[in-house]
């Protein structure tokens, strides 16, 4: 060998030390070689003392018990695939859940989505301490939402949209109702728009001294229908289900009460005059039920409580809010131990903050401060300090705090950037803290409800390794400047970057309300994907316009009626600041959205043609007429409200302006953003004359994911930016 050949081949190597390996969209959704560790299956148990979690060993999960203060890997098992046999087959456990004196475990298998959160499964009863399992009900299966009373005697759940309750003892069922049919009657679930826009799917809860269930009926039988059409056999199946869009008719949803030592029939409660139940709840302590209902434009929330006392039901409104724009339905309701008050959030002050709230109607705000509140964690058993995470530090980062009942003592448990998590223990003692930022994955750690740090459960350290071989850029936080506002973003520079050469820039959006791409936290897969675009020659950009969170009401709140329009002018002026950067190649600049995020890369390549090159649009909205009624009546009223507000800001109505390359991209068994929209997106470019790309994936859904999907999906999409843009 000359040395002239060693030269070369020492510079080889030298070269490919230094940049490190390749990605590829292959390495990320073929191989999954870049999804980090997480803790699977902890759940606190009732002494707040231990935990317990899932663990797979030889492909079989087992449950083990651990000290939160005193964490050793291995824990005591308490469920191994010995326990999980029945009639001689090992159960595939996918979840459980223990009664409320942990002697017994309800197991989940054979899970099956439905939608976004709901599901259905077989569930199996084990009892710990005589080693018998069996199944809930081996005649009505699968079922779904099942759960142990609070005394631990019964089982109750839903099947065929009715709701059923088992006597653990003697074996015997009970169906308390007995009227549920498909795409009409739904008793304890929910349907498709509540549990899409409201995030609830478990209609139904058990009183604490177990005496009643508390459920929901919905009446859909005068909602539209939609059909989605799977192309599976030689003729493709139908699926039909109600769906209320913009302005339609909505389910007739009623509160009822089962007395499980009654005559057998439930009674209807009523609650007044209103649109939505979003939200029911039981005190912990005492027969009182906590029910939220609102109007049709969520502008006016009401607080009922609903008192049972020997049988006899009291009603009354407690409290009452309203907004000039709409109230936003979380999950920030907790039931204090005195069962006369609740501690809430609401945006009274123009921003989202922590109020005690009396049963008498008085209301006492706790926390306060231009920042807002993101999630009530709980409160400690004393009922003296509350624990919540916050945008305190600004809407990039997620903070964990707690505070006395009174609003003193505000104290910081996490740290003050990146984003910190919580899940507590009952008792609020200790907690299992989840801190990523920017350019970290995830850490998840034992503290005590100082923040102290205990013991490290998952560092991720098996994905650092690999991260580290890879020659990745820092993504870094920027401020850009909106149409009015100055905005939050992030930018990803390619890791040879050289402000003398001039780069393409690929903006990543989303955009709609009650989600942010900006945030000091760890992207995941869409991180490393994004590195790959940086890797080959991409400046990559996020930005939040108005209309996202944590920046306050009047930000959040700016979009009311003209979804589209003011989003649009931000990012219009953002390709414009971008084009006055020195190292920006002012005729590449590319814009790419899912979902909300597609609306908004199809105005962005019509409303603002001249400024960008490139659009690629996943499932997206091309016209709230075609979207559910609960999600687009909250920001835009009704099309017969607000009909300017729907045309002028709809992309069917400027495909006109194209100009650009765009991509359309739908999944064809989409039962969120209907295939419908791209539908009508191409009748519109048709007729205009415009040329532009399409791919449409078969029986797939919103996520477009399964099997090699993902991966073709991003091959695509990638090839596509490399070559248009």
């Amino acid at each position: 060998m000359t040395i002239k050949s060693l030269f070369c081949i020492c510079l080889i190597f030298a070269s490919t030390f230094l940049t490190g390996q390749e990605l590829s969209v292959e390495k990320i959704w073929k191989n999954y070689e870049f999804f980090g560790a997480s803790i699977d299956g902890f759940r606190s148990m009732k002494d707040g003392g231990y935990f317990t979690k899932t663990s797979n060993k030889k492909g079989q999960k087992t449950i083990t018990k651990h000290e939160f203060s005193n964490y050793e890997g291995d824990g005591e098992v308490l469920v191994t695939a010995a326990l999980l046999k029945y009639k001689g087959e090992t159960l595939q456990m996918d979840d459980y859940f223990f009664n409320e004196n942990e002697s017994k475990v309800l197991i989940t298998t054979n899970t099956i989505n439905i939608y976004r959160h709901s599901y259905s499964a077989v569930y199996y009863l084990l009892d710990l301490e005589t080693k018998n399992i069996q199944p809930l009900d081996e005649t009505r299966q699968p079922q779904t939402l099942a759960e142990y009373s609070p005394d631990g005697k019964k089982v109750s759940y839903i099947f065929e949209n009715n709701l059923y309750v088992k006597d653990i003892e003697s074996g015997s069922i009970t169906q308390i109702t007995k009227d549920g049919q498909q795409n009409k009657i739904i008793n304890g679930t929910t349907d498709w728009v509540y549990e899409e826009e409201f995030a609830i799917i478990k209609a139904y809860g058990w009183s604490p001294d177990s005496k009643y269930l508390a459920f929901l009926r919905f009446d859909e039988s005068r909602v539209k229908e939609f059909s989605l059409t799977f192309f599976n056999e030689l003729y493709p199946d139908q699926y039909t289900f109600k769906y209320p869009k913009a302005g339609e008719e909505n389910s007739d949803v009623t509160l009822h009460l089962f007395d499980m030592q009654g005559n057998g029939e439930s009674t209807k409660i009523d609650i007044g005059e209103y649109e939505y139940i979003p939200r029911l709840k039981w005190s912990g302590t005492r027969n009182k039920l906590i029910v939220q209902t609102m109007n049709r434009h969520q502008n006016n929330l009401k607080y009922h409580l609903v008192s049972v006392e020997e049988g006899n039901i009291s009603t009354s409104v407690f409290f009452e809010e309203n907004s000039e724009t709409y109230i936003d339905i979380d999950d920030n309701l907790l039931i204090l131990k005195d069962g006369n008050s609740i501690l809430r959030t609401s945006e009274a002050d123009g921003y989202n903050h922590i109020y005690e709230l009396n049963f008498n109607g008085n209301s006492k705000q706790i926390t306060s401060g231009q920042w807002d509140v993101i999630e009530l964690k709980g409160i400690d058993d004393k009922n003296t300090n509350i624990y919540y995470t916050s945008a305190e530090g600004g809407a990039l980062h997620k903070r964990l705090y707690k505070i006395r009942r009174n609003g003193k003592n505000k104290k910081l448990i996490g740290l003050p950037s990146g984003s910190t998590n919580g899940t507590f223990s009952n008792g609020m003692k200790y907690f299992v803290k989840s801190y990523s930022n920017a350019n970290t994955p995830p850490v998840y750690t034992l503290c005590d409800n100082s923040g102290k740090e205990l013991s490290v459960l998952e560092d991720n350290s098996v994905l650092n390794k690999k991260l580290e071989n890879y020659n990745l850029s820092k993504k870094k936080f920027i401020r850009l400047k909106g149409h009015d506002i100055e905005l939050n973003a992030w930018m990803i520079k390619p890791p040879n970057f050289d402000a003398t050469k001039k780069y393409p820039v690929y903006l990543n959006i989303y955009g709609g309300p009650g989600a942010n791409t900006v945030s000091d936290s760890w992207g995941g897969v869409n991180y490393i994907y994004h590195q790959l675009l940086a890797q080959n020659g991409y400046i990559v950009i996020s930005v939040d316009p108005r209309g996202t969170m944590y920046r306050g009401s009047k930000f959040k709140t700016a979009t009311y009626l003209q979804l589209g329009k003011l989003e649009t002018e931000d990012f219009i002026a953002v390709a414009k600041e971008l084009q006055e950067y020195d190292y920006v190649d002012t005729s590449r600049i590319g814009i790419m959205g899912w979902s909300y995020g597609g609306f908004m890369t199809s105005l962005a390549m019509t409303k603002g043609a001249e400024y960008f090159k490139m659009g690629i649009a996943v499932a997206p909205v091309t016209n709230w007429r075609y979207y559910d009624n609960i999600y687009t009546e909250r920001f835009m009223r009704t099309p017969l409200e607000n009909e300017n507000g729907y045309d002028s800001n709809s992309p069917i109505n400027f495909v006109d302006r194209l100009q650009g390359k765009y991509l359309l991209i739908h999944g064809s068994g989409d039962d969120n953003v209907h295939y419908q929209n791209t539908m009508e997106m191409i009748n519109a470019l048709v007729a205009a004359d415009k040329q532009f790309d399409l791919f449409v994936y078969p029986n797939k859904n919103h996520g477009i994911y399964g099997g090699n999907t993902r991966n073709h999906l991003f091959n695509m999409m990638f090839d596509y930016t490399l070559k248009n843009l």
